[in-house]
């Protein structure tokens, strides 16, 4: 039986889609692309998000190999919060699951810098039991150890909790470590998903 669910942040409780936001602000085709490369898909990226640099230093290195400024770098970084938006449909999920009596985490990888406002602007995260972003404990999924921490923590039963994410290598890793998956895919609803997996638990 699922007693527990553990939900990831980005692109299942809220939007993170960089390419789509630059479109609509009307960026050109060529400074999405650049912008998309050099700073979003940099090997930096995911070291903030394991919390092994700062915002800053990732900027400076940036900087060294792209031919964006220091200063536009700086300022795609300070658009960051403007970029994460709940998903609604799912975000009205959690307090309907918590009514019937399931604990709440979330497991996500998260830069410290900014994840303090993220989490004061969304008062979903009140409704929460807990829950770890990776930059916190230095490991990021789809590592096992950050499941394990999760688990350990909370002292949960890994096999009577669910976790969620829109990767499907986050979910497998997560199953590797005893915990029921559900994979997303990015879906805005997810509720006929969850409901059924719930149902069946």
């Amino acid at each position: 039986m699922i007693r527990n669910i553990v939900f990831d942040l980005g692109n299942v409780l809220l939007s993170f889609k960089p390419k789509e936001y630059l479109e609509r602000k009307e960026y050109s085709v060529r400074q999405t692309e650049k912008i998309l490369t050099d700073i979003f898909l940099s090997p930096e990226w995911p070291t903030l998000d394991n919390g092994d640099i700062t915002h800053n230093e990732a900027i400076e290195r940036i900087a060294e190999r792209s031919s964006l400024s220091k200063t536009e770098i700086a300022g795609i970084f300070d658009l960051r919060i403007n970029l994460l938006f709940p998903l609604e449909k799912n975000v009205t999920l959690l307090p309907e699951l918590k009514q019937k009596g399931y604990k709440l985490y979330y497991l996500s990888n998260f830069t410290s810098d900014i994840f303090p406002e993220i989490r004061s602007l969304n008062p979903f995260f009140n409704i929460f039991d807990g829950g770890i972003i990776s930059a916190d404990v230095r490991v990021s999924k789809p590592d096992e150890t950050i499941y394990r921490l999760l688990v350990g923590k909370y002292s949960l039963v890994a096999s009577e909790s669910l976790f969620i994410d829109d990767l499907e290598i986050n979910v497998r890793a997560a199953e590797k470590t005893g915990m029921q998956g559900l994979h997303t895919n990015g879906a805005e609803d997810i509720g006929a998903m969850l409901w059924k997996i719930l149902a069946g638990s």
